[in-house]
């Protein structure tokens, strides 16, 4: 949500796993500022550990949901091993191929 930054808070983020969690979906998520999730007054997310952001690891989701754009990401790289991408931060806008994948939200 903030841009390179470890400062969760305010983060929508937390409602996003929240919704996507109480519609059954099995929430991971790699973030190289926050390899914990922390304990929130207002949210109610489970204890998760950033994952390694991996081809391997990328290839094994069902989406990958774009919420911060952060400067060390590799987008062309993210959405090469992605088989479906939501991005609400238009990071993805100069990746050339795989642009079927994309989603914007």
């Amino acid at each position: 949500y903030k841009k390179d930054i470890d400062d969760p808070r305010e983060s929508p983020s937390f409602t996003l796993i929240e919704m996507l969690l109480a519609r059954g979906a099995v929430v991971s998520y790699n973030d190289p500022h926050i390899p914990v999730l922390p304990s929130m007054r207002h949210h109610h997310v489970p204890h998760l550990e950033s994952q390694p952001l991996s081809a391997e690891w990328l290839a094994e989701q069902d989406c990958v949901l774009i919420a911060t754009d952060h400067s060390a990401y590799d987008w062309d790289f993210i959405v090469r091993h992605s088989r479906l991408v939501i991005d609400t931060r238009n990071a993805t806008r100069h990746v050339a191929d795989g642009r079927d994948r994309i989603h914007k939200a």
